[in-house]
């Protein structure tokens, strides 16, 4: 039997529930749905592994969880782990209805980070929902957030360190041989440092695209697809002589600058893939997946 190519796609906390879009589980059910008919589109002529962020689930399990004072908050770890579960269940369900003669399988997976990793001192990963300037100053006094702007918003920014290795590559990598379409990394993976004893959770969210694209790497994908709600890089971004790139050079990229909450590591998780493994990769709108790898929306990178 001849293997398709692996391609490890990266679909946005903001794909699955639409920015300012209450966190309803209905409406995030709805938005998964809509992201199972492009990922099973993708299925025809890829082996694929899927990650996915969880940036609005994990801070609203986050103030559930400061909600009830009879407990102390869980941290940020195991909220990650609680997030994969819930999205990674409704991914999954949706994927099997969609193709009911594939295997889809959810590895609850753990990413390690550096203990030391700069990030824990200068927290930019967006989580929850968006606040306005009156109740993000309530928040910043009562709980000791760090907030920051997100667009005319402002969302809590907790740290996001370099993910440097995938725990369960090796389980990942058996189920892609037995062609399972393979849900892991989730919300960029279970941040764990690695101590004397073993692995230990820490208070971080790792961002999905640097996770995918070290996925990638590590399982030796031949494509990297971030499917976002951006429908291309675009050159000078939010001026008015913006306009999007089609097709770029990792070297090229990288001479570029991009804003380091959102689309600065997307660019640069895919700039390295492709340097590193050869491979293409792909950034655009959920609905232009296929489109995307074939260079007709969005943008592509290759060498």
């Amino acid at each position: 039997m001849e293997h398709k190519p692996t391609l490890v796609v990266a679909l946005g906390g903001n794909a699955l529930l639409k920015r300012g879009e209450p966190l309803e589980a209905e409406i995030q059910r709805k938005n998964i749905e809509l992201a199972a008919k492009t990922i099973a589109q993708l299925t025809s002529s890829w082996r694929v592994v899927l990650v996915h962020g969880n940036g609005p689930q994990v801070g609203l399990l986050a103030l559930q969880n400061s909600a009830y004072e009879k407990v102390t908050p869980y941290p940020l770890d195991i909220l990650g782990a609680e997030s994969q579960g819930m999205i990674g269940y409704m991914l999954q369900q949706s994927l099997k209805n969609q193709l009911p003669n594939r295997e889809v399988s959810v590895l609850l997976t753990q990413v390690e980070v550096d203990a030391n990793d700069p990030a824990f001192q200068n927290p930019t990963k967006y989580i929850g929902p968006v606040y306005d300037k009156a109740q993000a100053d309530m928040l910043i006094a009562e709980k000791g957030w760090t907030v920051k702007a997100d667009g005319q918003y402002f969302r809590r920014v907790v740290p996001s360190p370099q993910p440097k290795q995938i725990v369960e590559s090796d389980a990942i990598n058996a189920l892609i041989q037995r062609d399972h379409l393979v849900i892991c990394n989730g919300g960029g993976g279970v941040p764990v440092v690695e101590k004397a004893d073993g692995y230990h959770g820490i208070e971080a969210v790792i961002d999905k695209d640097l996770s995918a694209a070290l996925l990638a790497r590590q399982i030796e994908a031949d494509a990297l697809l971030i499917l976002t709600d951006a429908d291309a890089v675009y050159f000078d971004w939010g001026t008015p002589a913006q306009r999007p790139i089609s097709h770029i050079t990792p070297q090229e990229l990288d001479a570029m600058k991009f804003d380091a909450g959102s689309m600065g590591p997307k660019v640069a998780a895919c700039s390295k893939f492709v340097a590193q493994c050869h491979g293409i990769a792909g950034i655009g709108a959920l609905e232009d997946g296929p489109a995307i790898l074939a260079g007709e929306k969005g943008t592509l990178i290759r060498e």
